[in-house]
């Protein structure tokens, strides 16, 4: 693939792309809160899958796990809990189904 062009795609059109280009028709988003919250807001998550791990950072200014959702209006998304493990120093692996 070229990557010398450049396009912003929305989540959906993106989804798209790659499916007809490479036959995509799933994958993990690793972005950060804006990335996510485009492919929430587009109805494209079903799980949600959390390393927790045992450390604060409260900093201002650092976005959220989902984060830039338009619709100030819009109803929190109810998760239903699939497993909860514990891992290596204390670290829990969290994963939710929407």
């Amino acid at each position: 693939m070229d990557c010398r062009w450049k396009r912003w795609y929305r989540p959906g059109e993106a989804m798209e792309v790659l499916y007809e280009r490479f036959g995509v028709k799933r994958l993990g988003l690793l972005g950060g809160g804006h990335i996510n919250g485009g492919f929430l807001e587009a109805g494209l998550i079903d799980e949600v899958s959390l390393l927790l791990a045992p450390g604060i950072d409260g900093r201002t200014g650092e976005t959220s796990l989902f984060d830039g959702i338009s619709d100030k209006g819009r109803m929190p998304v109810q998760l239903r809990l699939e497993q909860v493990k514990k891992l290596k120093n204390d670290v829990l692996w969290i994963r939710y189904k929407l």
